[in-house]
C-alpha cells in the first residue's frame, strides 16, 4: 500500500475503510474484520454515532494503535471555537483514543459562516496534540481560499463525494494545485445503478475484475483516496484487491466520460447544503 505525504509532513495510506452505519456489536465485528483484512485507515465521524464502536474494534483487533490511521469529523453544530475543542475531546473519550490521526470539518455550512472559527480550533487542537493532521470535507474552492486567507493554513485533506457519475475533475485539480490530498466518500456511489453500468461491466470483464474493483482502481489512479464501506469480509478483501492491475489511459477516459453535472447522489451541494 502506498503512503501519501501530506502538506504538514504526516503520511496516510492511499486506501481506507468507511464506517457509516456500522454501529453496535455488528459494527465492531465488521470493523475488526476490515482491520484483520489489511485496512489500516478507518473513517468515522461524530454524526455517525459510532466513534465508540470504532474504538472498541481497534481495541479488539489486536493491531497496535500506531499502525492505524483513524479519522473523525466535527459536526456543524459545534463550530464555535470552545464547542469544537470540547466536541473533539468528547469524540476521543468515546473512542478511548488519545489522539486522532486526521480530524475534519464535516461541511462548510456557508450560511452560518462559522467554518473559519472551527478551522482555528482545529489548528489549535493540532498544536495541543489532540490530532496529527487536520482537514475538511465537502469544501469548495471559495471555502478553501477563505481558510487560507484568514489563517494562512490549508487543509491536508479535502474529503468529497466522488464516483464515476461525479468525478469532481475541477475540484481535484484545485486541491492538487493547493497541495491538498483528495479523499473520496461514497466512492462506489450510493445507488446500485453505477454497478450496473454497461461500460463498467465491459471493463470489468476486460480486466477480469469486479465493477467495484474497476471503480476503486480508477479512483486510485486519479491519485485520490477511496474509503469504501462493506460489512462483508469477502467484499472487504475484494475492494482492497486493486493493486495488481492498471487501467489503460483510454479506459480511464471511458470511466471519466460517465460523469454528470447533476451526478451527486443526494443533491448535497456544499454551496448551499447545511448539516449540523
Amino acid at each position: 500500500m502506498f503512503m501519501y505525504k501530506l502538506n504538514d509532513g504526516q503520511q496516510i495510506p492511499d486506501f481506507g475503510f468507511g464506517t457509516y452505519k456500522l454501529n453496535g456489536r455488528k459494527g465492531v465485528q465488521s470493523i475488526v474484520s476490515a482491520i484483520n483484512n489489511g485496512y489500516t485507515m478507518i473513517d468515522t465521524a461524530y454524526n455517525y454515532e459510532n466513534e465508540g464502536t470504532v474504538g472498541r474494534a481497534i481495541a479488539e483487533s489486536g493491531v497496535d494503535r500506531d499502525k492505524l490511521t483513524v479519522t473523525s469529523k466535527l459536526p456543524g453544530r459545534y463550530y464555535a471555537y470552545d464547542d469544537a475543542i470540547t466536541a473533539l475531546q468528547e469524540s476521543l473519550y468515546r473512542a478511548h483514543l488519545d489522539y486522532f490521526d486526521l480530524y475534519l470539518l464535516h461541511w462548510p455550512n456557508p450560511k452560518r459562516g462559522m467554518y473559519v472559527e472551527a478551522w482555528q480550533a482545529l489548528i489549535a487542537a493540532q498544536k495541543f496534540g489532540l490530532v496529527k493532521s487536520i482537514g475538511v470535507c465537502n469544501f469548495l474552492p471559495e471555502h478553501l481560499n477563505k481558510l487560507q486567507k484568514e489563517t494562512g493554513i490549508l487543509p491536508a485533506i479535502n474529503q468529497i463525494e466522488l464516483h464515476p457519475y461525479f468525478n469532481q475533475a475541477d475540484m481535484r485539480q484545485f486541491d492538487n494545485e493547493k497541495g491538498i490530498v483528495t479523499m473520496d466518500w461514497s466512492p462506489l456511489g450510493r445507488a446500485s445503478s453505477v454497478l450496473k453500468n454497461p461500460i463498467l461491466i465491459d471493463l470489468a470483464k476486460k480486466y477480469n475484475k469486479s465493477v467495484g474493483q474497476i471503480i476503486l482502481r480508477w479512483e486510485h489512479q486519479l491519485k485520490t483516496i477511496p474509503i469504501p464501506k462493506s460489512s462483508s469480509p469477502i467484499r472487504q478483501r475484494e475492494n482492497m484487491n486493486i493493486f495488481d492491475f492498471e487501467i489503460s489511459p483510454e479506459d480511464m477516459k471511458k470511466i471519466d466520460s460517465l460523469t454528470k453535472a447533476d451526478g451527486r447522489n443526494k443533491d448535497q451541494d456544499p454551496a448551499i447544503y447545511e448539516e449540523f
